[in-house]
């Protein structure tokens, strides 16, 4: 479980093919708890499981699903990366409850700058904008967001001046695809909703 406050940047040192997938090494100044083998961490806002650690280095093996239904499959060499390790228990929350993993890929549709802050519109699938609302949660790339405003395409974020210093989305330009997490509480809720109405299969 993660919060979307992203705690730094990493930058990829190498891609390397597995059978399995892929091989992400990354550089990152994570403290040896948090980058322990085995531990998880949030990297772009995909969960993904320490496999090797050393200091200020960490690698993580990729399966080809994540590779399909996420953008770390564009990483390359230099590439940096939105980077939080798990959430303890008595940590704050001072975001909202991210899991890591990914619902969808969204697309910038613009970006218009607002004094020192910038607000971005970004358009995502179909089925994932009944789960994202006005003043709701919204995790872009491992960051946890207010939503501004919604329309038939998609939604709008404003990104303050600390947001875009400690985070990939100052890189962020028209066109350029971004992991999305809608808020688990909606995703859960129009389940619910849907399975109550018919809409969707009962579990047994």
């Amino acid at each position: 479980m993660f919060t979307g406050l992203v705690t730094c940047r990493g930058r990829i040192r190498a891609v390397e093919p597995r059978p399995e997938g892929r091989r992400l090494v990354v550089e990152v100044p994570l403290p040896e708890q948090d980058r322990a083998v085995g531990a998880s961490v949030c990297v772009q806002g995909v969960c993904l499981t320490v496999v090797d650690s050393q200091p200020d280095v960490v690698a993580f093996d990729l399966g080809f699903e994540t590779l399909e239904r996420t953008t770390l499959a564009g990483l390359e060499p230099g590439s940096e990366v939105n980077v939080e390790p798990s959430l303890r228990i008595g940590d704050a929350l001072g975001g909202h409850f991210v899991t890591g993993h990914v619902d969808g890929v969204g697309r910038v549709r613009a970006t218009r700058s607002r004094g020192e802050a910038r607000e971005v519109w970004f358009d995502v699938p179909h089925d994932l904008l009944p789960m994202i609302a006005p003043k709701g949660s919204v995790c872009v790339d491992g960051v946890s967001l207010t939503v501004n405003a919604v329309d038939p395409s998609g939604f709008a974020v404003g990104l303050v001046p600390h947001t875009l210093a400690v985070t990939t989305l100052d890189a962020l330009r028209e066109g350029a695809p971004v992991n999305i997490e809608v808020d688990p509480l909606a995703r859960y809720v129009v389940r619910a909703v849907s399975v109550l109405s018919g809409g969707g299969e009962r579990t047994p």
